[in-house]
């Protein structure tokens, strides 16, 4: 597959997992560049010179956090994060807009987004909130 559906860009020599200031599960990095494609006001956002990592915990508040353990609540962001949220028309996949309901109805979706990957033409690393490729969000079937 391609690049985009590889993990996440890292920056400088930040541990890949940390754990969540409000929940205390550990979670992946994220890179600096996707905070701010989803930031509500990304200019007043200033990144440090730390890891940065995304939680993915339906339960809790926050999306992103900093090993300072500075936290980006869901209510600063632009973007409805689909992974934290319940209802049918969250988003699984942001590069083609799909929705829960949308993957779990139709299995062309899937297959559709899969070809898009392999051909090169997704941009999770930026539009997916998580950085990361969305297949692993797609229902199981």
């Amino acid at each position: 597959m391609s690049d985009c559906c590889s993990s996440a860009a890292t920056t400088g020599s930040f541990p890949k997992k940390h754990s969540c200031p409000v929940n205390g599960k550990e979670f992946s990095q994220v890179s600096p560049a996707t905070i701010k494609h989803h930031l509500k006001t990304p200019w007043l956002w200033q990144s440090k010179d730390q890891g940065y990592y995304f939680c993915s915990d339906p339960g809790c508040e926050v999306v992103y956090f900093g090993q300072d353990n500075s936290v980006i609540k869901k209510a600063e962001l632009r973007t409805r994060v689909g992974i934290k949220e319940a209802s049918n028309d969250a988003l699984v996949c942001y590069c083609y807009g799909v929705t829960r309901a949308e993957a779990e109805n139709n299995p062309l979706i899937r297959e559709f987004v899969v070809e898009e990957t392999r051909q090169q033409r997704c941009a999770c690393e930026s539009r997916n909130p998580s950085g990361r490729c969305c297949l692993t969000d797609f229902p199981n079937r």
